[in-house]
């Protein structure tokens, strides 16, 4: 049976936050230096995590709070790499097998990266994992699922970074996620609204995948038919759904749709001026700064990770 949807609170952030801090690094908060005229970005680098991504805040709650009983029979996850990270760093650690039902166009960076940490890879296509996402199971797989957005203690886990923003950046006005499933920023958003109600919470999400924008403007969640491919492999989904929404709605702003070259642009950016990689998800959210849709800051950034082949990495940003 498939939990009911509840706010995440201040406490249950905190605890995830104990349960997590051996396993999860408390990333930097960087200022990024565009020139005198430029609005005040900070950047969250998320992209240094141990799996390069900050999944595996998340992934490490989920997998520490499961009960011993459903941990004893392994986990399974749903993800394009950087949620099947997450979930198998966690499990290796607890000892318990892996298996990640893996998008088969994800980037071979992050499906090698899976397999190294000891999880078995599943691939099918990126319509038969959604169905799963939406159905919370698998046919053959009797594991502990382990879902990588709808689900209280991964997104409890997620939260652990709002904590930090607000700690690292008291003056913050604004606070902009890259919008996948919608677990980043409901978790995010969920620590800055319990704390800090009058921080802006925006969501960030490429033109060829923007279901949360759609839903804004339609009042409910809408599925994306215009839904394109492209390189922001790690967020821009098909659809919101309905559980999504209600999670993400109550404590976010709005969001702001960017284009692919204003993408490339802010992953070319990241590493001009910080001199660490993004993959085409984790520059979003400076994509959307850029726009001036955000105000002049401070604005926090979330740069959500950095899982990208090196080669299109380069062909991506210096064309």
């Amino acid at each position: 049976m498939i939990p009911s949807v509840r706010p995440i609170s201040i406490e249950d952030i905190e605890q995830a936050r104990e349960r997590i801090k051996g396993t999860v690094l408390r990333t930097p908060l960087v200022k990024l230096d565009l020139g005198p005229d430029a609005p005040d970005i900070r950047l969250k680098l998320e992209n240094l995590q141990p799996t390069n991504a900050y999944k595996i805040r998340g992934g490490a709650n989920a997998v520490a709070n499961l009960s011993d009983e459903a941990r004893s029979k392994g986990v399974w996850t749903i993800s394009a790499g950087n949620a099947g990270q997450g979930v198998a760093y966690a499990a290796r650690a607890f000892g318990i097998p892996c298996t990640v039902v893996a998008i088969e166009t994800a980037p071979h960076t992050k499906l090698d990266r899976m397999r190294a940490l000891g999880a078995e890879i599943v691939p099918v296509s990126y319509d038969r994992a959604w169905v799963a996402a939406e159905t919370h199971e698998f046919p053959g797989l009797d594991a502990t699922f382990v879902h990588p957005f709808d689900n209280h203690d991964f997104i409890a886990g997620h939260g652990t970074m709002g904590l930090e923003i607000l700690e690292d950046c008291p003056e913050v006005k604004t606070v902009i996620c890259a919008i996948g499933g919608g677990g980043l920023i409901t978790g995010v958003a969920s620590a800055i609204k319990g704390l800090r109600p009058d921080v802006k919470v925006l969501g960030a999400e490429p033109e060829t995948a923007a279901p949360y924008e759609l839903s804004l403007r339609e009042g409910g969640p809408r599925k994306f038919t215009d839904w394109q491919a492209s390189f922001v492999d790690g967020a821009g989904g098909k659809s919101v759904t309905e559980r999504m929404w209600q999670r993400m709605r109550p404590v976010t702003d709005g969001t702001i749709t960017v284009t692919l070259d204003q993408t490339r642009e802010a992953m070319r950016l990241i590493a001009e001026k910080s001199r660490a990689i993004a993959e085409g998800a984790g520059a979003l959210a400076l994509a959307a700064a850029l726009t001036g849709k955000a105000g002049e800051g401070p604005i926090v950034c979330v740069v959500s990770g950095g899982n990208i082949d090196l080669d299109k990495f380069a062909e991506l940003t210096t064309a």
